[in-house]
């Protein structure tokens, strides 16, 4: 591999990583003749090409970026950084390619996203939810919101099994 900086071919792996759910390579390399360090990353040339099927039958391509523009739409103003967004993204993916290998439903995606926002935040969850179930009249929203707080309320009781004994 090639430095970028001094452009010789002279250079050792220091650190090899994967990444983006197992389909990338990730190396840190140090040249022995500039003594810096850079990344490479290494993935298949010939990618799987994924179609999406969607509720009407039609057939896209997959495309990472829509899955992760959703998920920056329902995190917007939410604590939950660029980094976990790519993260969910990584899993969802993982899910799909876990399970198909050339077609894929709409309806997989989605249930993958809301399960992954559900245990990241609540009220990103939510409104992916209300995108992507197209519910028909408000109470049913009103019940997985409901749905989501008891979840949370339930998380956030003590047990009732504590192996420590209350203090006297």
């Amino acid at each position: 591999m090639r430095c970028p900086y001094c452009k010789e071919d002279k250079d050792k792996v220091i650190d090899s990583r994967s990444s983006e759910g197992g389909r990338v390579i990730r190396r840190r390399r140090h040249c022995l003749v500039c003594k810096r360090r850079f990344t490479t990353y290494e993935k298949i040339g010939e990618s799987v090409k994924l179609s999406v099927i969607k509720k009407d039958g039609v057939r896209v391509p997959y495309e990472r970026g829509k899955v992760v523009s959703g998920l920056q739409k329902a995190c917007y103003k939410r604590p939950v950084s660029a980094e976990q967004i790519q993260s969910i993204a990584d899993m969802i993916e993982e899910d799909i390619f876990r399970n198909f290998d050339k077609e894929v439903s709409s309806q997989f995606v989605g249930q993958s996203a809301m399960r992954h926002l559900r245990s990241v935040d609540k009220v990103a969850y939510i409104r992916f939810a209300s995108v992507y179930r197209d519910f028909n009249d408000a109470g049913e929203l009103i019940d997985e919101v409901r749905q989501a707080i008891l979840e949370t309320d339930a998380a956030e009781e003590p047990s009732l099994f504590n192996d420590t004994e209350p203090d006297a």
